[in-house]
């Protein structure tokens, strides 16, 4: 079992950055394939950013491609996500999330076993 605290939200106005962290704790980091996902008020829980075990593989939403930049430090046991040209459409709660299947980018929330708790981003026009 791994527990996941996220960091690093708050308040940014439009084309700001931020970057988010996911600490891990419990079982080895490196045993999980890594994801980022965010829900607006109102809206469903939707896929941002996933990588594998290693870091070798990435995939993007496509609403985020090129603003956002996902990576890990196995050693650190840690997880990043870089936002940059942040708009009001980003606002919501990010969420990390790892799954068992390690060597696989997950895409669909159904395939991670363990969530954090989320933290606020909130970008103003």
């Amino acid at each position: 079992q791994v527990q996941l605290v996220e960091s690093g939200g708050g308040l940014v106005q439009a084309g700001g950055s931020l970057r988010l962290s996911c600490a891990a704790s419990g079982r080895t980091f490196s045993s999980y394939s890594m994801g980022w996902f965010r829900q607006a008020p109102g809206k469903e829980r939707e896929f941002v950013v996933a990588i594998n075990w290693s870091g070798t593989n990435t995939y993007y939403a496509d609403s985020v491609k090129g603003r956002f930049t996902i990576s890990r430090d196995n050693a650190k046991n840690t997880l990043y996500l870089q936002m940059n040209s942040l708009k009001p459409d980003d606002t919501a709660v990010y969420y990390c999330a790892a799954g068992r299947r390690a060597d696989y980018v997950l895409r669909s929330s159904r395939t991670y076993d363990y969530w954090g708790q989320g933290t606020q981003v909130t970008v103003s026009s």
